[in-house]
């Protein structure tokens, strides 16, 4: 059984490091990437909800506590293909990026506890963004490109159990690595060289995070669930170069560094406040579940590193509500596979935390994000579940020469479920 568990914690490790998803986001270029919402396609068709949600199939990223309800052993890949349009006061533009999500492993050690571990994106940077500059007679006069790569990952395991009947308590500890690379490209009409800046950051830390789940079953089998998860402060440290040079441009694109204008290396951490996400749900097992959770967080501190000597951004507190459930016609329904389906929904309002300044004055503006989400939970052979999930949202607004993006998710994961730990009966 060990020589399975390893085998296929690699082969997932493997599979997720090969296809790690990209960000398409400009918002990705501001502190170590866009960060990743911890949740499953199941969790991100409902709007994200977590906190008192537990399933005897289903892995939950938001509450470790939820492995003490986890019957069957399960393994998950997900999968997300992201569609973002970007636009400003000037014009729009349209990317797609696509990739694995996330792959991640979960089973009960005994019938009140249960254990997960696996790998997961932490933060994504990935974009490319032009601005061209036309003199008087609409002749491109200066060229600006701005792109970045890289990103943070985390692998974890979490652990689960059940106090009493009621009560249910995890913790999950996680370790964060990863690079970050952000260029800046200008080229001037009339000048033979163009000039670069590259800032590359490496980023190591590790982290804790303690949940616990309480429900209440009443005579009617309706079921009232609280939950609370707390990420204790941690910090990551972070390894910075920042590298201006000019360079030659060759006909097929090929650059030739030539002067070193600027080098620089800065050693800092970033520190991650508490993080709080409470929750509640009622619902009958089975059969249907609506819920409500609020994340919060205080501002992300930057601390002598490349990242806090950029003015144009800084970070608040930041907030979610995410209100969404699920409803299941008839779970055991053995004339029509319809009714066996998962129907899945949700909403989600976010203060990510980031305050841009705006071009064109010396205002921070909040970002906020916005996202409606459906899904499908698509019965298979064996207690295993195909999930489809779709989402569309807005992200920050053209206000002030600002970014607004449009985003359009599909979501897709596989869960087989599994019987371990279980002994044979011989008739």
């Amino acid at each position: 059984m060990l020589k399975r568990i390893i085998y296929i914690f690699l082969l997932l490790i493997s599979l997720t490091t090969y296809g790690q998803r990209t960000s398409s986001s400009p918002y990705s270029f501001f502190g170590i990437g866009q960060q990743y919402n911890s949740q499953t396609v199941e969790q991100a068709s409902m709007g994200g909800i977590g906190a008192a949600y537990s399933n005897f199939y289903h892995l939950n990223f938001i509450n470790p506590a939820s492995l003490a309800d986890l019957k069957f052993a399960t393994y998950t890949i997900g999968l997300n293909s992201s569609s973002l349009t970007v636009k400003d006061f000037s014009g729009k533009q349209s990317t797609t990026s696509i990739g694995i999500s996330y792959a991640n492993i979960g089973f009960p050690i005994s019938k009140n506890a249960g254990l997960a571990f696996g790998l997961r994106p932490n933060t994504a940077v990935g974009y490319s963004l032009i601005n061209i500059i036309n003199d008087t007679n609409g002749d491109p006069q200066e060229v600006t490109r701005f792109y970045g790569s890289g990103g943070t990952s985390k692998i974890y395991a979490s652990f689960g159990i059940k106090l009493f009947n009621a009560v249910n308590l995890g913790f999950e500890a996680d370790y964060v690595f990863g690079k970050t690379e952000n260029n800046i490209l200008n080229q001037k009409a009339n000048v033979r060289l163009a000039t670069k800046n590259n800032e590359s950051v490496t980023v190591r830390g590790g982290g804790l995070k303690i949940g616990a789940i309480y429900k209440k079953v009443f005579n009617n089998k309706l079921q009232l669930s609280l939950g609370s998860s707390v990420k204790l402060e941690n910090n990551l440290t972070t390894k910075g170069n920042e590298y201006l040079y000019s360079l030659a441009i060759g006909s097929n694109a090929q650059e030739t560094p030539k002067d070193t204008l600027y080098n620089s290396s800065v050693n800092g951490k970033l520190i991650n406040p508490l993080k709080t996400v409470l929750g509640v749900g009622l619902g009958k097992a089975d059969k249907w579940y609506a819920g409500i959770d609020y994340e919060f967080q205080k501002a992300l501190d930057f601390q002598r590193t490349l990242i806090s000597s950029n003015q144009t951004f800084i970070f608040g507190e930041s907030n979610r509500i995410s209100i969404g459930g699920h409803y299941i016609p008839r779970v055991n329904s053995i004339t029509s596979y319809w009714e066996r389906i998962t129907y899945r929904v949700g909403l989600r309002f976010e203060n990510t935390g980031l305050l841009v300044k705006a071009s064109n004055s010396a205002e921070f503006n909040k970002i906020k994000d916005f996202g409606i989400s459906f899904g499908l939970g698509l019965p298979l052979k064996d207690l295993s579940n195909l999930n489809l999930g779709v989402e569309y949202g807005k992200k920050g607004s053209t206000i002030n020469n600002l970014i607004q993006e449009n985003y359009f998710n599909f979501r897709l994961s596989l869960s087989l479920n599994d019987r371990w730990f279980q002994k044979r009966k011989i008739n």
